[in-house]
């Protein structure tokens, strides 16, 4: 027979690939949400095949990223504002109060989504449908093991989307030689389209949600740092794959010749696409990639305004309350402001280029904080490179905001 210990190590290191699998997938469904289909649809139909240059940009730029952010807090251990807390005091509390805020405005515009899911699937009226789904993510956060039940949903969730988009992507028949040729000879490029795409991928609390979950399974230390890194490209590959599929999808019904409802592109094109089986299937696909996003949002953000030291029972319940509280204003509003929207995009635009900074010096300067781990110049420099890129996301963000309150 097996010896309690022997037993409780098998259990804690499937434990942590449950962890591992869910932070990857979290990361992946929470920029998978309804604006990622919203974009994706709106940009192949003003692009065409062009549109797939633009995929592969951002992808690089999300693996820059995210390589970074996940090697940063995955060796040191420690949440982005705890770091930024110990470089400057007081950073990390405004990078919190940035995230919280991004993420609260943004899940009322996720529960939002989740109501036009279960109309397109079921026919139900929206606001029911936002109430239902805000009441089965409270569930996830309210279970015993909720750290369990939120990988497996996100995990299961993560793979119906990508199955079902698979199929209709299949059955649209666009014309790949086209889109492989454009990959990397487009006949346009759109560099707002391209700012946009990474800004929706990787901006505000979506950076941050696979590396706080990775901190939760354990995997954390120098002695993980080729787990960290392998689970953070996964997690991006998994991005990549639905949002190629969401694009060939759409695209054979474009290059076909079909004309799109503009009230609602993405399931315009699912429907012309597979018929009525099709609109279902794209109600399951938005309602699954909203209610994900909805989890990764509360989750992420409630941990900018916790730390390690707080009981997972009280943490849960604080997102409970933030699900609830969204859930509320959905209901009372009908969805989120536009205002609001817009205000909430240049605090996620201010994010990135802002917490990416806090992350890439203390990945140059401070190897105290990094259990003396020597960070690869090589990685360090891709990032410097993304970073830029992010200076530029952020100034369009204050542009905006300017316009604003203008």
């Amino acid at each position: 027979m097996e010896s309690t210990a022997t037993i409780k190590t098998r259990t804690t290191k499937a434990g942590r690939r449950s962890a591992l699998l869910g932070a990857m997938f979290l990361m992946a469904t929470s920029a998978i949400g309804p604006g990622f289909i919203t974009q994706t649809a709106a940009f192949t139909v003003q692009l065409g095949a062009a549109f797939a240059f633009a995929i592969l940009v951002s992808i690089l730029v999300d693996i820059a990223v995210q390589t970074n952010v996940w090697r940063v807090i995955g060796v040191s251990g420690m949440r982005a504002q705890e770091l930024g807390n110990k470089v400057l005091p007081g950073i990390g509390w405004f990078l919190a109060g940035l995230v919280f805020l991004g993420g609260l405005v943004f899940n009322i515009g996720n529960i939002a989504g989740t109501g036009l899911g279960t109309n397109a699937m079921m026919g139900l009226d929206p606001k029911l449908g936002g109430a239902i789904s805000a009441v089965i993510a409270i569930l996830i956060f309210l279970s015993k093991r909720a750290g369990v039940a939120l990988d497996k949903i996100v995990v299961i969730l993560g793979a119906v989307m990508i199955l079902m988009t698979l199929y209709v992507a299949i059955v649209s028949a666009p014309p790949l030689g086209e889109a492989l040729k454009n990959t990397v000879m487009p006949e346009k490029v759109d560099f707002l389209v391209i700012t946009t795409l990474i800004g929706g991928t990787i901006g505000g609390y979506i950076t941050y949600a696979g590396a706080h979950r990775l901190l939760d399974s354990g995997a954390t230390g120098v002695e993980h740092v080729k787990e960290i890194t392998q689970s953070s490209i996964v997690g991006i590959l998994v991005t990549c794959v639905m949002r190629v599929l969401l694009f060939l999808a759409i695209f054979g019904v474009v290059a076909g010749g079909v004309a799109l409802a503009n009230n609602n592109l993405a399931a315009s094109a699912f429907e012309a696409a597979a018929g009525q089986v099709g609109l279902r299937m794209f109600g399951v696909i938005l309602w699954a990639a909203s209610v994900t996003s909805v989890i990764g949002a509360a989750y992420t953000s409630v941990s900018f305004i916790t730390n390690s030291s707080t009981k997972e029972r009280t943490r849960n319940l604080i997102t409970v309350g933030f699900i609830a509280f969204c859930a509320v204003a959905y209901l009372l509003i009908g969805q989120a402001p536009q205002q609001l929207l817009i205000f909430a995009g240049a605090f996620n635009g201010l994010i990135l280029p802002v917490g990416f900074a806090l992350l890439l010096w203390v990945a140059w300067r401070r190897r105290d904080l990094m259990q003396g781990y020597v960070y690869p110049k090589w990685l360090l420099i891709i990032g410097v490179l993304a970073w830029l890129l992010t200076l530029f996301l952020g100034w369009n963000s204050l542009a905006g905001l300017a316009r604003l309150w203008a």
